[in-house]
């Protein structure tokens, strides 16, 4: 059973403000909040100040997502947003909204219009099926090939060349990017909390 830090409540928390970052930083094991389900074409998104999840769009083509997709919580990536995280390998559909622990594998860094928008690279950390995965590398070069290709070309449709991947990153790399984005999280977004 997942486990907040928060007495009972009759009121609905937001996750996004409530839940830390990590679920076992020692173990490197985040919480991730899922928005989109792989082979996905619909974007959702959780609005930032109320938690409920948005139908944000219907994408352009017929592009799916090749992983799921969602945000880890209270950190503030450099776009103005949550920091986004992607998990590999599903095996199973999850559930838009959900909460899911994730053990952090790498770091795919991102530029969508001009803003840096990384994605954490992770899969789910109690699927048994993923514990001989230990980086993003033993995902294959055929994995960050397609998933390159997906998030360079989603938008074509909509706004050409806009995107662009700048690498893919090792585990220390990601956990300094969730460090940095939990810090900008507590100076430019949490005083902003009522």
């Amino acid at each position: 059973m997942a486990t907040i830090d928060q007495k009972p409540s009759k009121y609905m928390l937001n996750l996004l403000h409530v839940l830390p970052a990590y679920a076992n930083e020692e173990k490197g094991i985040a919480n991730g909040l899922v928005e989109i389900n792989t082979n996905s074409i619909n974007k959702y998104e959780f609005i930032t100040e109320s938690g409920q999840l948005k139908l944000d769009r219907v994408g352009y083509s017929s592009l799916t997502y090749p992983v799921a997709y969602g945000l880890i919580p209270q950190t503030w990536d450099q776009d103005n947003d949550m920091l986004d995280f992607i998990i590999a390998n599903v095996t199973e559909p999850l559930v838009p909204g959900s909460l899911a622990e994730v053990r952090v594998i790498g770091v795919m860094k991102f530029e969508d219009g001009g803003e840096r928008d990384d994605k954490i690279i992770t899969v789910l950390a109690d699927d048994k099926r993923m514990d001989h995965i230990g980086s993003y590398e033993d995902l294959g070069g055929h994995w960050q090939k397609e998933t390159e290709h997906y998030f360079e070309h989603y938008k074509d449709l909509k706004k050409p060349g806009t995107c662009k991947v700048l690498g893919f990153f090792d585990i220390p790399e990601a956990h300094k990017i969730i460090k940095e984005c939990t810090e900008r999280y507590e100076k430019e977004y949490k005083p902003k909390l009522s």
